[in-house]
């Protein structure tokens, strides 16, 4: 933890993560020698690493120069083609004006990839399919360019349909030494983001491995680079020919997989290297162990387009730390998760003796991470894990869209997963009567102890809960303590259960045996909903609640009618439409930006409506 902290600003990036000058302040005042700036923000930013050097304060990273030459993506592409990097050819020319890109566009030809010139993370980035699509496509990467990066120019580039993507961490000093330590596959993407990375890249050959790594030291070395960087390629999965992609001029968000799979400590490289000494280890020393995952816990909907999602975190645990296992985070249970950064949370880092050790690992510690308050991709990423293709190696960057409906499936909750939710609410009802009878004055009372004992008949209950759209009903009758019959959805035949439910380490640990086969989960209740976390994944059960209030919370019109609603929390960017114009379905209402991100909200209505009602401010 720091030992000290200051107030910087406002939560909005640009009142306080982006005051450049308000950031120096604090460090002369402070007395401190070196700002190591994280993996956004200003890591990338040209005038604050020009900043710290006029202030004698140590940017932690590269020379401000090969942050500029690296960060203008044409320039970039034309410094690595003279130094023999191979590039693909696009347009990185000056003129911006819509109809120049068009007309490049259409010579370049589709589908086609329009990058933000300094972008990165996936931001500014649209893909154009049909020339018909161009424009808007465009239109939508210079908001998020603009908004992102503060520049909106944009460059063209052919798009290479189901490529890896493929990265080399680099890492130079003052000296003039240069290494790699090696590959990273960061193929498996949404939203043109990073969701799940590995190393070494499966599928890669030794040779294959060698060149990229030699072109990538090839690529730091045309730029006079110095610290922790990371070279992209895009890699074609069929020829194995690769080409230059962009150069991220900070350390990565995922480079603890390089970490597992090398042995080494990069942050620690950074600041050695920053202070002056050489780097620690030479080319030769540098050998790879293992392998290693990371997988970036993300509040979003995956079967919402994975729209990131806001809120409280009401419940949160995660894997235990160990020296396979790492857990990376800035959050904590009570926490908020708001519209201001990016939706992750988290990484989870897992490290194997091989592949197959590693995405076992994966598995179980996916397993046990449990939240509750907010979506998020654990399952999703969880169902990733199993799917046979992942596990074969077989990734692109496409492979969420191939494996859409087999990823974002519903899934069903088998029968012993609603016995489990109902046996959990029966058996913290009785952990309540323990705990108020043992802050009575009657602990030993036997209607305590005797919890659910009729004199003249066994007692039934009938549970009815939601799960999605499904309803699915429980009859639970008690035998005798923690003993019970139990009928799903009216069927005829009763299967015998038991079961304790325990907290341990502030987690509800639910052991039941049901038809003589043995089940275990972790559970979270609250008044509405029962959350049990299993080996395969979470499932949410919810109570039913009183139509009048299923209503208020829904609002008048959330699903349609005569009100749009905005997909996601987020700020109004742009508005579409004035007073009085008529809207049809489909026609874009106005532009939100959120958690870096901008959203394009539709109206949602089954017939022309006049406009009448928008935001006051925006």
């Amino acid at each position: 933890m720091a030992d000290e902290a200051y107030n910087i600003g406002l939560p909005p990036s640009q009142e306080s993560y982006l005051k450049k000058e308000k950031i120096i302040d604090i460090a002369k005042h402070s007395g401190c020698q070196a700002i190591h700036p994280g993996y956004g923000f200003l890591s990338e930013n040209t005038e604050f690493a020009q900043l710290c050097h006029k202030s004698d304060v140590i940017f932690i990273g590269p020379p401000a120069s090969a942050i500029r030459d690296m960060g203008i993506k044409s320039t970039s592409k034309s410094i690595m083609s003279a130094a023999g990097v191979p590039i693909i050819e696009g347009y990185h020319g000056e003129d911006q004006s819509t109809t120049r890109l068009k007309q490049e566009a259409e010579h370049i030809g589709f589908p086609l990839m329009i990058k933000a010139v300094r972008g990165g993370g996936g931001k500014g980035m649209r893909i154009a399919f049909t020339v018909s699509e161009f424009e808007s496509q465009l239109e939508s990467a210079r908001h998020e360019a603009l908004k992102s990066f503060g520049d909106q120019a944009m460059l063209l580039e052919k798009y290479v349909e189901e490529p890896r993507h493929i990265e080399v961490q680099i890492f130079g000093d003052h000296f003039g030494n240069y290494v790699h330590l090696f590959e990273r596959d960061c193929s498996v993407q949404r939203r043109h983001q990073k969701i799940i990375e590995e190393a070494p890249a499966p599928h890669m050959s030794q040779s294959l491995r060698n060149q990229l790594g030699e072109t990538a030291v090839k690529a730091a070395h045309a730029v006079n680079y110095v610290g922790a960087g990371t070279v992209e390629f895009i890699l074609d999965r069929h020829s194995h020919a690769f080409y230059f992609m962009e150069m991220n001029t900070r350390l990565q968000v995922e480079h603890p997989v390089t970490e597992m799979v090398t042995n080494t400590d990069l942050v620690e490289w950074q600041f050695r290297v920053a202070s002056g000494e050489k780097l620690p280890l030479s080319q030769e020393e540098i050998c790879l162990r293992g392998h290693a995952f990371e997988a970036r816990i993300c509040a979003e909907s995956p079967v919402n387009n994975f729209m990131p999602c806001t809120g409280i975190l009401q419940y949160l645990t995660t894997p235990v730390p160990s020296t396979d296992v790492r857990v990376e985070t800035g959050v904590r249970q009570g926490d908020e998760v708001s519209v201001h950064y990016d939706p992750m949370i988290a990484k989870l880092v897992v490290w194997g003796e091989d592949r197959t050790d590693a995405l076992m690992k994966m598995r179980v510690q996916l397993a046990n991470y449990n939240i509750v308050g907010v979506d998020t991709n654990v399952d999703f990423i969880l169902v990733l894990c199993h799917h046979s293709e992942f596990i074969s190696g077989n990734v692109h960057t496409n492979f969420i869209q191939q494996h859409h409906s087999e990823l974002l499936t519903q899934k069903t909750p088998p029968d012993h997963v609603i016995i489990q939710a109902a046996l959990a609410v029966v058996l913290n009802e009785q952990l309540k009567a323990q705990k108020a009878a043992a802050a009575s004055q009657d602990p030993f009372s036997p209607f305590v102890s005797e919890f659910g004992m009729r004199l003249s008949h066994l007692l039934v209950r009938d549970f009815i809960f939601r799960y999605g759209k499904q309803v699915v009903t429980v009859q639970l009758t008690y035998e005798k303590q923690g003993h019970f019959l139990v009928r799903i959805n009216g069927v005829e035949k009763l299967l015998d259960v038991t079961g304790t439910l325990l907290m341990t380490d502030n987690r509800l640990h639910l052991a039941c045996h049901i038809d003589k086969k043995v089940f275990k989960s972790h559970v979270f209740i609250t008044p509405s909903d029962i959350h049990l976390f299993t080996k395969d994944g979470s499932y949410q059960f919810s109570l039913p609640v009183p139509k009048f209030l299923s209503m208020e919370a829904e609002g008048v019109g959330a699903t349609g009618g005569d009100v749009a609603v905005a997909p996601m929390p987020g700020v109004v960017e742009k508005l579409c439409v004035t007073v009085g114009d008529l809207v049809k379905m489909g026609d874009p209402v106005f532009i939100i930006i959120a958690m870096k991100m901008e959203v394009c909200s539709l109206i949602n209505v089954l017939q022309n409506k006049l406009l009448r009602v928008l935001p006051e401010k925006y």
